[in-house]
């Protein structure tokens, strides 16, 4: 039964950040939004609107260890599950943006993530406040001096839709969400008490996973295609978001506390670890170029990940 909640939570959620995405994106070509601007705001609140409605959801019904789980986890399975599967497809180029600003944000956002639960065992709301700063900031800088590279993230099927089809998507997509994250928060809190493991080890594993579903079958089709529609920096990105903005908007609403400390002796150091590393790779052996040895790499990474946690 638990096993059926989180599939039917995860199917929802994927369901429901889809009609999202579509009924957000439409409304703002509508509003006559420049596709820069939808592609840097809205995409990026929709894409990880799973990742945000879990952490809320956990978070506010004392599952912060699942809250954390969850973003740590998908930031993880972002570099070295969904990048390695998706090289094994085909190779990628890589910005130069990567190293000049994503990589950099990323490492700073990631250290200060540190910072803050090594401190105190706590990201507090003022901490929270701090990091949706940043991450403005970081939005406000990518308009201004890197926004030709932004419009690639708009999705290359988009329509436009009637307006009462918009708040149809989007009222089915909300409930999709919080229906979904409901589910999922249930069947795996459940779930992690019947095989008698950590609210923290479904975090970063099933519950991460589940909610990076959608950027992995994204980046497979788009790699297949030869779409520019996924890359590394859209990637990065996402950890990005995942940290300065899902963490910084769950403890503005409620405090996330550390409860299981291998959260900080292992889960946040494997993230640090895998942030760190995609940059050698970037470079070695074939300089602003991925291929498919270095998707064996970070399969593997991740294989020794999931093996070290569980």
């Amino acid at each position: 039964m638990n096993f059926l909640l989180v599939i039917v939570g995860l199917i929802l959620l994927v369901l429901g950040g889809n009609w999202l995405l579509k009924s957000a994106v439409a409304l703002s070509l509508k509003l006559n939004i420049s596709k820069i601007v939808i592609g840097m705001t809205v995409v990026s609140f929709a894409t990880s609107a799973p990742e945000l409605i879990v952490s809320i959801n956990a978070a506010m019904n004392g599952a912060s260890d699942l809250a954390l789980g969850n973003v740590v986890g998908s930031n993880i399975a972002n570099i070295s599950l969904i990048l390695g599967v998706t090289l094994l497809f085909g190779s990628m180029e890589v910005q130069k943006s990567f190293y000049k600003t994503d990589w950099p944000v990323m490492m700073i956002a990631s250290i200060i993530l540190f910072y803050f639960l090594s401190n105190d065992q706590i990201i507090t709301r003022y901490e929270g406040v701090i990091f949706v700063s940043i991450l403005i900031a970081f939005l406000i800088f990518l308009l201004r001096f890197q926004n030709t590279t932004i419009s690639d993230e708009i999705p290359n099927d988009v329509e436009t839709l009637p307006f009462y089809k918009i708040v149809f998507f989007l009222t089915l997509g909300a409930v999709g969400l919080w229906g979904g994250s409901e589910f999922l928060i249930s069947g795996a809190t459940s779930l992690a008490k019947d095989f008698g493991v950590s609210d923290r080890v479904i975090g970063v594993t099933v519950v991460s996973i589940g909610t990076s579903i959608p950027e992995l079958a994204a980046s497979i089709i788009a790699i297949i295609k030869k779409e520019k529609a996924i890359s590394l920096g859209n990637l990065v990105g996402s950890n990005i978001f995942n940290i300065l903005g899902v963490l910084g908007i769950t403890a503005i609403i409620t405090p996330i506390t550390v409860i299981d400390q291998k959260f900080l002796t292992n889960d946040i150091l494997w993230m640090l670890a895998t942030s760190l590393l995609i940059l050698p790779l970037v470079f070695l052996p074939k300089i602003w170029k991925l291929n498919w040895i270095d998707g064996v790499v970070l399969l593997f990474i991740y294989s020794g990940f999931v093996y070290w946690t569980l």
